[in-house]
């Protein structure tokens, strides 16, 4: 892949208008844009489409959780927008993850169409391991219950996880180099952490293993965002 086709740009904004001038102002330097719930809420199917219509791939980041069924009937809906990559969340179960497994698969082979990349959320990256014992009760270290949450999205058939980069090595290591890592919690050394707990720079995350980093705030709210983009193109090709 190219340096390109690792990042992903969140469109974290909750209007159509301004998505699509979002996406003409980087078009020349992103091929995959992330659409996640405001924008979704308030614009729909319709900015998925239009998306593709510019030539462009979505990241539809809605984290599906519910039961089995529920979410399958999600995933056939994402699957026939065409997406490149949609995720739900591990948390949701072995059996809700390897229905949609199995009903993505099914679909595209019976429609003929493309099967898009189906990752599975893992821990939320503005979580940290005080709040994973104190407000969620897991005893487990955070490495440790991110990676048996892995387990579960690989034995589920799904094609890889969201987890923080930190974590990236570790999953890389046990479930192999083709098991997709996508990382949000990306923040380049010249930007603001957020409501970030557990991050890493752009340079940082390719070298443990991330396949994809997902970046929103630290070119959206920069000063000059085009120029802050290509920095971070500029990082991931370094590494």
């Amino acid at each position: 892949m190219t340096p390109k086709d690792r990042l992903i740009l969140a469109l974290d904004v909750d209007d159509h208008d301004t998505a699509i001038e979002l996406i003409r102002k980087f078009h020349g330097d992103v091929e995959i844009f992330k659409v996640g719930l405001a924008l979704f809420t308030t614009a729909g199917p319709r900015i998925i489409r239009e998306i593709h219509l510019m030539g462009k791939k979505v990241f539809l980041d809605l984290k599906f959780h519910d039961i089995p069924n529920t979410v399958s009937q999600a995933a056939i809906a994402a699957t026939r927008l065409g997406v490149f990559m949609f995720n739900v969340h591990t948390l949701g179960g072995f059996e809700m993850m390897s229905s949609v497994a199995k009903t993505v698969s099914a679909l595209a082979l019976k429609e003929n169409i493309s099967r898009p990349r189906i990752v599975g959320v893992t821990v939320l990256t503005s979580i940290d391991q005080q709040r994973l014992k104190d407000e969620m009760g897991v005893e487990l270290r955070m490495g440790a219950f991110v990676k048996h949450l892995a387990s579960l999205a690989k034995r589920a058939g799904l094609d890889g996880v969201v987890a923080s980069a930190e974590d990236a090595g570790e999953i890389k290591a046990r479930f192999g180099k083709d098991f997709i890592v996508v990382s949000p919690g990306i923040r380049p050394s010249w930007t603001s952490i957020d409501d970030q707990k557990r991050i890493m720079t752009p340079r940082q995350a390719i070298r443990s293993g991330v396949d994809y980093i997902v970046v929103g705030r630290p070119v959206l709210s920069h000063p000059d965002p085009q120029g802050a983009l290509r920095r971070i193109i500029d990082e991931i090709a370094d590494a």
